[in-house]
């Protein structure tokens, strides 16, 4: 077992994996925040009753979600150039995973609106609130907490999705392991290595999307027994 697995150098690549592994947490994090806003707003525009509006959104999120996200990321990062738009592969590896999730959760976004009883959207109808008001005293309270563990899984996801990044050159986890392979010639310990990070990623992400959950679930026990 000592001659397949060379610790001392597993122990000389802990620093590099680990400082790869906080940027994928922060592409990760930064990339999922923009998808959680720029999920709402899609699925807003696509409930519009404004056909100029919902086609657009609709014609989006069906074109980003029915194409892999490889090619997206390519078109941004090689492609926009021509167009006169030029990327670090930082920001377009942030700026194609946010926009691909941002599709998804739009769809997870609809599905919490459109489990809110008609009854909720026509009394404050009744009251003349305005749109902008019904949605965020109203309704978003009572879509979002369904649709918590969805929205969790899409985290977890893009944890997972984030070696794809290595394509434009993005330094995340996956690729700072196989640069170290390609070096030294052994691909074992890197390897191993960044498994078990994303494995402990992933486990602690599903941890706190649970503990969310759950808070979610006894603050609205808590207010059924209060009224």
């Amino acid at each position: 077992m000592e001659d397949l697995i060379d610790l001392q150098f597993a122990r000389d690549i802990l620093p590099d994996l680990l400082h790869a592994a906080i940027n994928t947490v922060v592409i990760t994090l930064l990339a999922f925040a923009i998808a959680l806003v720029g999920g709402l707003l899609l699925a807003l525009l696509r409930r519009s009753h404004l056909k100029m509006f919902s086609w657009p959104a609709t014609v989006l999120i069906e074109f980003i979600r029915s194409t892999p996200l490889l090619i997206q990321l390519y078109f941004l990062f090689y492609v926009m150039p021509e167009f006169g738009l030029t990327l670090s592969a930082w920001s377009a590896g942030v700026i194609g995973i946010s926009l691909h999730y941002s599709c998804y959760t739009a769809e997870v976004y609809r599905s919490g609106l459109d489990g809110v009883p008609r009854g909720q959207w026509e009394a404050c109808k009744a009251l003349s609130m305005a749109p902008w008001q019904t949605y965020r005293r109203v309704i978003l309270p009572q879509a979002i907490r369904p649709i918590v563990p969805a929205l969790g899984n899409y985290l977890v996801a893009m944890f997972k999705d984030t070696p794809v990044l290595s394509a434009i050159t993005v330094v995340e986890l996956m690729l700072q392991a196989k640069n170290i392979g390609s070096r030294s010639f052994r691909y074992l310990e890197p390897i191993t290595i960044a498994g078990i990070f994303f494995l402990i990623l992933s486990l602690i992400a599903a941890l706190l999307i649970r503990q969310l959950e759950q808070r979610l679930q006894l603050s609205r026990l808590y207010g059924k027994e209060s009224s």
